[in-house]
């Protein structure tokens, strides 16, 4: 039968292409038609959070719900798909939905818990020397000995029973990424079925940064494994009472932000089109009164002017997958204005300049700088801060097509301004400066924008430190020190007005490349997004966006980098009414 063909053709290595051909060729039969291939959801929409029971669609002009062509593998309805799930799940919104997961792990009140006493390693000599004999023993015969390389690590002190009596934290600024992440190791590696927890001492840590601490080490993504679900992703945990002193407020918006940020950008491409990061900011607003949306997808950004996004994206599919301009809008009108920019490549082949498969392998996360700002976004809504909150996400798929923008191409701009492309893999800066020009047609009295905008920040300051490029001294100062304050570090580089001559183009206002020559990247595509900054102050950070390693409070996979620093800064400039 046609389905057993299918189930073949899945099964062993043969082009993906020949099912569609078979379908193509059997549709003559009256048994069997292509129509017979169209699928419908059956299941209730947000049934659970949990993908594993579904069989996901091919993105449709009418996504999520209509009938869908799809071929490959049959499901187990019998029907055949692409995809091993249906899924009739928005990603975007669960993503947001789930964010908070990790509070149910703080307690209140704990009247019976196992203590933790945080001890800072400069000190661990003299506190041990106050200890029984029996503790210092121990710690001894658990060669626990204070220096550099334990710090973050913990030993778990018996009593006379050999029950836990006691868990003492050595607390130090762990591989220089702050000391709180020396907690971040505890929810996971500490002894289930014993506790709760509680903090006795916080080793010189501020209480909401140990909490902040405590709830990253909660953090994994686990949505797309066999039975996985928001729920899974946190099963491994224990509890803890909240931290004396902690601002409970204050460190679930962190945490809530830094986990949708994550979420957004570790959700495969399949899954986290333009139209999630649509679903995504229409959820958010929809948690925080007065916020609204509003969007241009499509065709509607030509007649809309912004030929510059339509053009990177028109090669995707429709539906889901087409390109679109999404807004989001939050506070007084009479207060002062912040607009938040951020890239959203929902996943980058690189277009016609293909990247390498090794290149393109993380591509998914190129919509890092649209996360990142909806995270920001969401901490400053639900701190209140005395804002006008603006937000604006340029999000396409960089797709390969018959109908792709090409090199040598000359692309017009928003504000007229003219590019010629010099290479369809700078694709993001494009997009970025329609949004800019945009956010600069209404007063603004901040434009951050954030971007996976280059591997030339990466080589510069490695992946784990966001490039900022600020065009005021004042503010560049500010942003540097509270970077600083949060242990979320960030690192200006120059806005060189040297390196401008490398955009010219003979044929269009500029190039977006600066061709035959590799060096100064992130700096030439920060100089290329000035030409479409107005009169306004503006800080445009190149980050990496995603954990290439596993370490304490900080997993593989997509990462907020540089955002808590970024709110410090606008949360001390604008702090929420008293």
């Amino acid at each position: 039968s046609p389905s057993t063909w299918f189930d073949i053709f899945a099964m062993h290595s043969v082009s993906p292409f020949l099912p569609l051909l078979f379908t193509l060729l059997l549709s003559s039969s009256s048994a069997f038609t292509p129509s017979s291939l169209l699928l419908r959801s059956t299941a209730a929409p947000h049934a659970s959070l949990s993908p594993s029971s579904f069989v996901r669609p091919i993105h449709s002009s009418n996504p999520r719900s209509s009938s869908l062509l799809s071929f490959g593998r049959k499901a187990p309805n019998g029907v055949l798909s692409l995809s091993s799930r249906l899924v009739d799940i928005k990603y975007g919104k669960v993503c947001v939905e789930s964010a908070g997961r990790f509070e149910k792990f703080f307690l209140d009140g704990v009247e019976t818990a196992v203590p933790i006493e945080a001890v800072r390693g400069e000190n661990w000599a003299s506190w041990l020397d106050q200890q029984d004999a029996t503790t210092q023993s121990w710690a001894a015969s658990m060669r626990f000995s204070g220096r550099a390389g334990d710090h973050g690590r913990h030993l778990i002190i018996p009593d006379e029973s050999g029950k836990v009596k006691k868990v003492v934290l050595l607390v130090g600024d762990v591989d220089g990424y702050g000391e709180f992440l020396s907690f971040s190791a505890l929810p996971t590696s500490l002894p289930r079925g014993v506790g709760p927890y509680k903090f006795i001492s916080f080793g010189g840590v501020d209480p909401d940064m140990v909490a902040l601490g405590w709830a990253l080490g909660c953090y994994s993504f686990d949505y797309f494994k066999k039975g996985g679900s928001s729920e899974a992703s946190i099963s491994n945990t224990v509890s803890v009472e909240w931290p004396e002193g902690a601002n409970k407020q204050r460190v679930k918006h962190a945490g809530e932000a830094i986990f949708l940020v994550r979420d957004l950008i570790s959700t495969p491409a399949q899954e986290m089109a333009p139209g999630d990061l649509q679903d995504a900011a229409e959820s958010l607003a929809s948690m925080h009164k007065g916020a609204s949306t509003s969007h241009v997808i499509g065709k509607d950004l030509l007649s809309r002017n912004f030929p510059m996004v339509h053009a990177v994206g028109r090669a995707a599919a429709e539906g889901y997958s087409a390109p679109r301009l999404i807004e989001l809008k939050w506070g007084s009108e009479s207060d002062p204005r912040i607009t938040l920019v951020g890239k959203g490549v929902t996943f980058d082949t690189g277009g016609l300049d293909l990247k390498p498969a090794a290149a393109m392998r993380v591509m998914k996360k190129d919509m890092g700088g649209a996360a990142q700002v909806l995270g920001l976004a969401h901490m400053i809504m639900a701190n209140n801060l005395k804002v006008h909150l603006r937000v604006l996400i340029p999000a396409v798929e960089n797709a390969v097509g018959g109908n792709a923008f090409r090199p040598g191409d000359i692309l017009t701009a928003r504000n007229g301004l003219t590019t010629e492309i010099g290479n369809t893999d700078a694709e993001g800066r494009l997009i970025l400066a329609d949004a800019l020009v945009a956010a600069c047609e209404e007063p603004c009295d901040l434009l951050i924008d954030c971007a996976t905008l280059t591997g030339a920040g990466r080589v510069a300051l490695g992946t784990d430190v966001p490039a900022v490029f600020v065009n005021d001294e004042a503010l560049a100062a500010s942003l540097q020190a509270a970077s600083e304050e949060v242990d979320d570090l960030v690192w200006r580089l120059p806005l060189f007005k040297g390196y401008g001559r490398m955009l010219a183009s003979k044929f269009a206002d500029m190039k977006n490349v600066a061709e035959g020559s590799g060096y100064g990247g992130a700096i030439i595509a920060a100089l290329y997004l000035q030409k479409f900054i107005k009169d306004t102050k503006w800080i445009h950070m190149d980050h990496m966006a995603y954990n290439t390693a596993s370490r304490p409070g900080r997993p593989e996979g997509g990462e907020a980098m540089g955002m808590r620093a970024l709110f410090e800064l606008i949360q001390s400039k604008y702090p929420a009414p008293n």
